[in-house]
């Protein structure tokens, strides 16, 4: 416990307190069991409590995801940025393994970044991944059998051949969520940014020093250290974390809790191929 002289001069001149909010992981919409993909419902618990803690000097984001979901990615940013501007308050992004794709948009939601030497930021793009299966149901006798009401109600149905005309309404769609994710790294890093679209916005990733040559990242530094050279040694960091189920969802039918478990092995594969995109 701190002694009487300490007590006395935190009391008198207390220290910094920044608030750390970690962002590790994919970036999904919550699923059953409340899955622990980042979300904006699993989130804002969270980023409202690290917002009003009292006498706070900043917010540090603690980032590590290789992405996911556009529109969670964007809402949790938004977020992020709504209470930084009401509260006035300097938010600083701390990058660890990765920060690519809807990390990278989390990220980009702070007024500066700080990554490692071996980290790996970028990935400014827009992906979709599918299979076709209309030639294995075809050997086992399965007919498919698909009703809508609209002649553009069905896309890349993966139970019939690839449409040339559903490749082109895909492209349209991933070309519009690209463009938004440029504007939004353009709005936040500004004349920060050194390269042309090509080479910065084409979905390729740059590692530490290089992230911060071309204006993705603002130094290289981790959360401790950056935190007290700017706030002072005796700056207090305060972690704030999405809460725990509650006991009633621990609780639940065996049932339940094996259909939670599938769930968590299905998302841990998932977590793992994102993360595999960048030989992690």
């Amino acid at each position: 416990m701190p002694g009487i002289s300490e007590r006395l001069t935190n009391l008198v001149d207390p220290p910094a307190r920044i608030a750390e909010l970690r962002l590790d992981g994919i970036i999904a919409p919550s699923g059953p069991f409340g899955r622990q993909a980042l979300s904006i419902e699993r989130l804002e618990p969270a980023i409202r409590r690290a917002f009003a803690i009292p006498r706070l000097a900043a917010v540090a984001l603690s980032v590590n995801s290789p992405g996911g979901s556009a529109a969670q990615s964007s809402l949790i940013a938004a977020r992020i940025r709504a209470l930084a501007d009401e509260k006035k308050l300097p938010v600083l992004a701390f990058v660890e393994d990765v920060a690519a794709s809807g990390g990278f948009w989390l990220a980009c939601a702070a007024d500066e970044i700080f990554c490692d030497t071996t980290s790996i930021l970028g990935s400014v793009g827009v992906i979709s991944a599918g299979f076709g299966f209309q030639e294995a149901i075809a050997r086992i006798g399965v007919e498919r059998r698909l009703y809508t009401a609209g002649a553009r109600k069905s896309l890349l149905d993966p139970f019939r051949a690839e449409k040339p005309e559903d490749v082109v309404r895909l492209r349209a769609l991933q070309g519009q969520l690209h463009d938004v994710f440029k504007e939004y790294v353009r709005a936040r890093r500004g004349t920060k940014l050194r390269g042309d679209d090509g080479a910065l916005f084409e979905g390729d990733i740059f590692v530490g020093s290089r992230a911060v040559e071309v204006g993705f990242a603002d130094g290289i530094g981790t959360l401790h250290a950056t935190v007290k050279a700017r706030f002072g040694e005796r700056a207090h960091i305060i972690r704030v974390g999405a809460r725990r189920r509650g006991l009633l969802s621990r609780l639940l039918p065996v049932q339940d809790a094996a259909a939670g478990l599938t769930d968590g092995i299905l998302a841990g594969m998932e977590a793992r191929a994102a993360y595999a995109r960048y030989g992690l």
